[in-house]
């Protein structure tokens, strides 16, 4: 990985025949920092309230060791129609060509239906730490210390 933050790095990216109409990732204002991701379905998808679909985008993509692109959902979907992913965010790994799909959950109280080109997630590439754990019999004191969920008061 040769970008820093703020800069620009480039990526291979490999688009599935008869997907060249669908745009590829991109940002939608000058400091996104996530890039819309468009269905490739060939039909329209309609997802009933509970239910959800696996929606393909025809990318592939090639990252850099060390990176990872995050799928997202879109806020707006989100809030006017109750649409959100299922495993949020999702991960498409650097070692990874397949193509990138998105799996959609309609939380809201209508029928949903999905579009060939409809923005339907969000992609963010980030960098990624690759951990090596080191036993220890005891950790480092913090004010929090054993304190669980809801413990700060932030529930």
């Amino acid at each position: 990985m040769n970008a820093g933050p703020g800069e620009t790095l480039n990526i291979r990216v490999y688009t599935e025949p008869g997907c060249e109409d669908i745009p590829l990732p991109s940002y939608e204002s000058l400091h996104a920092a996530g890039m819309d991701v468009r269905a490739a379905v060939p039909e329209p998808v309609t997802i009933p309230p509970g239910g959800r679909a696996v929606i393909p985008t025809g990318l592939h993509i090639e990252l850099p060791p060390g990176t990872e692109a995050q799928i997202r959902p879109r806020s707006g979907l989100a809030a006017r129609n109750g649409i959100t992913m299922l495993n949020s965010p999702g991960t498409v790994d650097a070692d990874y060509r397949g193509e990138v799909r998105v799996v959609v959950i309609n939380h809201g109280q209508e029928p949903f239906t999905i579009r060939r080109g409809d923005r339907i997630a969000q992609m963010v590439v980030a960098p990624v730490l690759r951990v090596q754990w080191e036993p220890a019999t005891s950790l480092d004191d913090t004010s929090r210390g054993h304190g669980g969920f809801g413990h700060t008061g932030n529930q």
